[in-house]
């Protein structure tokens, strides 16, 4: 009976001693992705920013300027290109809308970022862009492959069309999150103007008779949640320029926008919950699954091996029964 017990425990100690590696290497990168229909939005506030009035053409100091960025998961787009991709693939539609304290449009720019669901490393296919241009992206976007390394990542810029280093500059605590903090700087940068202008009439192409170009740098921050890899507060510290053409007169460049764009407060405690929800989904099964079976499975085996070594202990030997001495006759 006892070897019969032993054997069916050497059984399951194999079992989920192969499971644990199959969990992490294998089950993970197939089941931790990022849904394809998946909407976010978030809105991020420039307080005390300089904006350009395009109607006397002076910059002025407003209290408040508004960014809403929306990412809207495209699901037949991604069925589409994962047929030639090899792969499942999400595809985003952003849309990046600025307004001023007014409430009225000052810039809307639209994007399409299509990358790999599990890795979130850029995919090349026809559609990707911004603001309508057709781009190349060579880097992440938006969001940091989960289990983040402590290093630096090649970062794509939307409003420059490149990718520049985003450079990893510590560990931080986070609202009660472990964070990796890093920092990127796009140095002053000759840009596009965006195709939807907030005055009637002004276009890309009058800007572009003027002479008049639009110049750009930002220093941006991202405090990134390394298991999952999603960033739970960022913000940048940035300035534009016109600069030169008869549309600033005698002016050599006027300000069109500064300011310092944070997460706005409940975005951020929104965002900070979700996260630690997601974590542990992941450390589920990166860490506390595989690393459970895997000691689950030493100790099934050290109690195989133990009854089966009581299996073949010899049986104590058994007492001799006493008898009485026969009486002796004449």
């Amino acid at each position: 009976m006892r070897r019969k017990a032993s054997l069916v425990l050497l059984a399951f100690a194999v079992f989920f001693a192969a499971l644990s590696p199959l969990l992490r290497w294998y089950a993970f990168p197939r089941l931790a992705k990022i849904p394809a229909n998946q909407y976010q939005d978030m809105v991020l506030e420039a307080k005390n920013a300089t904006l350009l009035d395009y109607g006397t053409m002076k910059a002025r100091t407003v209290p408040k300027v508004t960014i809403v960025q929306t990412l809207k998961g495209n699901v037949e787009a991604a069925k589409q290109i994962e047929k030639t991709a090899g792969r499942d693939v999400v595809v985003w539609d952003g849309l990046s809308y600025v307004q001023g304290p007014d409430g009225k449009m000052v810039s809307k720019i639209p994007e399409r970022y299509i990358f790999d669901a599990h890795s979130q490393a850029p995919v090349h296919a026809t559609g990707e862009m911004v603001d309508g241009d057709p781009v190349r992206r060579d880097g992440i976007e938006f969001k940091w492959p989960f289990l983040t390394q402590k290093r630096d990542y090649e970062y794509f810029d939307a409003q420059t069309r490149t990718t520049h280093p985003i450079h990893y500059k510590g560990t931080r605590n986070f609202r009660g999150l472990t964070v990796y903090y890093f920092e990127q700087t796009i140095p002053w940068t000759k840009v596009h103007f965006p195709k939807a202008m907030p005055v009637k009439g002004i276009t890309q192409a009058s800007l572009a008779k003027t002479g008049t170009a639009i110049w750009y740098t930002t220093v941006r921050r991202f405090w990134v949640e390394p298991v999952t890899g999603a960033p739970v507060y960022g913000e940048e510290l940035h300035k534009e320029e016109l600069r030169g053409g008869t549309l600033l007169g005698d002016r050599d460049k006027v300000t069109a926008f500064a300011g310092d764009v944070k997460m706005r407060e409940d975005y951020i405690k929104h965002t900070v919950a979700l996260v630690k929800s997601n974590r542990t989904l992941v450390l589920l099964m990166t860490s506390y699954l595989p690393w459970g079976f895997l000691i689950l499975g030493v100790l099934l085996l050290a109690l195989s091996l133990w009854l089966e070594a009581r299996s073949r202990r010899p049986a104590d030997p058994e007492p001799a029964e006493s008898s009485a001495p026969e009486p002796v006759t004449a």
